[in-house]
């Protein structure tokens, strides 16, 4: 069974590890706790009780094993976002197999880290999450997105709902949901718009807020849900 501790208070950020490896997942524990900004809150040995940990803890991210039992990270993740669409979910996977991490995506997910990688790695693409970030490189994103592009029915359009979310975008807000959309970071918005990257960063918080989601990835995948990326592509 998975452990918990109560949150001591302060800004740190609350996050849930959950992994079905009990030495793996107690060491990363250890290691994200030694970082004064994070907090883990509570762990989980499988799916089930990592949406049950989300349930009664209520972390902003969710650190999760891809193959687990009684429930794998896929469909935890898919049940974490219908109940707490602002929790961030990134996914902990031993393979870049391509199919699932597009899954991961449609299920969700703010991104991907490589078990293999170093912890350093782990602990930045943490915190690229829970700031808004993407964790993925952008080409990798680019590539994730436009396959998701791909496999959406060529007659789907946006449901009225989603056409008026997308209205009440400002035209600005709209050209970097695109970018986004696109695997632009935000200083190569920055670049592009010619505004500064604070600003960027404005309007990214703006848009994940209006679109209701909990990260930039799935701000970016809503984008493609929307036929943004194709209506993009199009004219290019």
């Amino acid at each position: 069974m998975g452990q918990e501790r109560q949150c001591l208070g302060g800004t740190s950020s609350r996050i849930v590890v959950a992994d079905d490896h009990r030495l793996f997942r107690s060491a990363l524990r250890r290691l994200l706790d030694l970082q004064p900004d994070l907090e883990v809150v509570g762990e989980a040995a499988d799916g089930q009780e990592a949406v049950e940990l989300c349930r009664r803890l209520r972390p902003q991210l969710m650190l999760m094993d891809w193959r687990m039992p009684r429930m794998d990270g896929l469909e935890a993740a898919r049940q974490i976002k219908v109940e707490f669409p602002r929790t961030i979910v990134l996914v902990l996977t031993a393979f870049e197999e391509p199919s699932h991490l597009s899954d991961a995506l449609k299920a969700g997910a703010a991104g991907y880290v490589l078990k293999s990688a170093p912890i350093a790695g782990i602990i930045d693409a943490v915190r690229k999450a829970l700031a808004g970030e993407s964790p993925l490189d952008g080409e990798v994103a680019a590539r994730l997105l436009l396959r998701l592009v791909e496999e959406m029915p060529k007659d789907e359009a946006p449901e009225r709902e989603e056409a008026l979310v997308l209205r009440a975008l400002s035209p600005r807000e709209t050209e970097v949901l695109r970018l986004v959309a696109r695997g632009f970071t935000n200083q190569q918005i920055s670049r592009s718009l010619f505004i500064s990257v604070s600003t960027v960063k404005k309007h990214v918080r703006n848009v994940i807020s209006k679109l209701g989601v909990s990260d930039r990835t799935q701000a970016a995948v809503r984008a493609v849900e929307l036929g943004m990326l194709a209506e993009r592509n199009a004219a290019e």
